[in-house]
């Protein structure tokens, strides 16, 4: 018997029982729709934190300063000095601390930021209107501020805040510029206010600064800037290599990536394995109905060997007709699983990326189950001696 008669006794007998060869597909179908939609939400929310780390800038490194005995920070001068290095092109120390803002009859309690002029290019972040603090703003100690667009918005709603006046502390200074609105994973700048670092050492009280945002010069100069600053850090806090006690951490964006995406991926091949259960099961069903099937055609089968059928052609009809009804459920469930995607876009607005490759090995995976689970009752079927199919009521 030639494989294209095999092809169509087996699609005549999915035909004969349409409901019971589709809910054995329905299996299939989900197993596949799932693998589809979890793995493209893995990728997508991989795909989206990658875009934001990568939108700081893959060459920006943070030193966080814990010192070392009454030496617990670096001067303002001290950080700067950094910026000698040619492998370095920006360097932005940072003061923290929370104050409330007035204006008019309107207060916040915001966190103001100390820093510089390079704290825009080193953080990349943008204005939406004004400008940003300048070296004659800190070396002057200038009272002025930036502030983040919900600031902006609370204190002044639709009046223009650029030459306007807020009060900190019970000294005034001027807006000179807003910032865009954004938000990522490391936080966002809409609610906070940035003045001259030099300022904010007396408005907060605190001296020294233990945080520092470099820009190396390029991504091929971070581990030579990493390098610098270690050393002239050590140098100042008297550490060595081998001790035991930490003084400074530095941490780039690099690691931040690389430990992300090492997360990402585990959680991704974690929900497309749960996903695969679902074909697993799917693939159980596909045994199952092949079983009666082969029960019900006891007689059949027993005619055909009668009549000169070889094993390996009972063996192929049987398992033909699993690989079809594996592969129907495997086409739909894509076609399924690429709709839930888009679906899973508009309506939950999360970011969902889909790719040809997942759903080839999804759509490759129910094949597999259908063979795999196809075998025992095509073996089961071929291995029938025709006089007792004959005899079989």
């Amino acid at each position: 018997m030639d494989i294209l008669q095999t092809i169509k006794i087996a699609f005549r007998g999915i035909l004969d029982n349409k409901l019971r060869s589709f809910l054995t597909m329905l299996g299939i179908i989900i197993g596949v729709t799932s693998v589809i939609a979890l793995v493209s939400i893995g990728q997508g929310a991989t795909s989206q934190v990658t875009e934001q780390i990568q939108s700081l800038g893959s060459n920006l490194l943070t030193i966080n300063i814990m010192g070392r005995g009454a030496n617990a920070t670096l001067s303002y001068n001290q950080a700067m000095e950094f910026s000698n290095s040619p492998y370095i092109s920006g360097v932005a120390p940072v003061i923290t601390g929370n104050i409330t803002v007035k204006h008019a009859n309107k207060n916040s309690n915001v966190q103001v930021q100390g820093t510089n002029s390079d704290y825009l290019t080193v953080r990349n972040i943008k204005l939406s209107k004004g400008r940003f603090l300048t070296v004659t703003d800190v070396n002057m100690r200038q009272k002025v501020a930036v502030l983040g667009a919900q600031i902006a918005e609370d204190l002044f709603g639709f009046v223009d805040p650029i030459g306007q006046e807020i009060k900190m502390t019970g000294q005034t200074f001027g807006v000179i510029g807003i910032l865009e609105s954004s938000s990522s994973m490391m936080g966002s700048n809409d609610e906070e206010i940035f003045i001259p670092i030099t300022v904010a050492e007396r408005i907060l009280q605190t001296r020294g600064v233990r945080v520092i945002y470099v820009q190396a010069a390029s991504q091929d100069s971070v581990n030579q800037a990493t390098d610098e600053i270690s050393s002239k850090l050590s140098r100042i806090f008297k550490t060595t290599p081998n001790s035991n006690f930490e003084s400074f951490r530095i941490f780039d964006q690099t690691q931040m990536l690389d430990t992300i995406n090492q997360t990402s991926d585990t959680l991704t091949l974690m929900l497309g394995g749960i996903a695969a259960i679902s074909l697993l099961v799917g693939g159980i069903g596909i045994m199952n109905i092949m079983l009666v099937s082969v029960t019900e055609r006891t007689r059949e089968i027993g005619i055909r060997k009668a009549l000169g059928a070889r094993k390996r052609d009972v063996m192929s009809q049987f398992l033909i007709e699993s690989l079809v009804i594996s592969g129907i459920g495997g086409t739909i469930g894509i076609i399924t699983g690429f709709l839930l995607s888009r679906g899973i876009v508009h309506l939950m607005g999360m970011n969902v990326k889909t790719t040809y490759s997942v759903a080839m090995i999804a759509f490759g995976f129910s094949l597999l189950v259908g063979v795999f689970f196809g075998l025992y009752p095509a073996n089961k079927a071929s291995n029938l001696r025709p006089i007792d199919a004959l005899r079989y009521e």
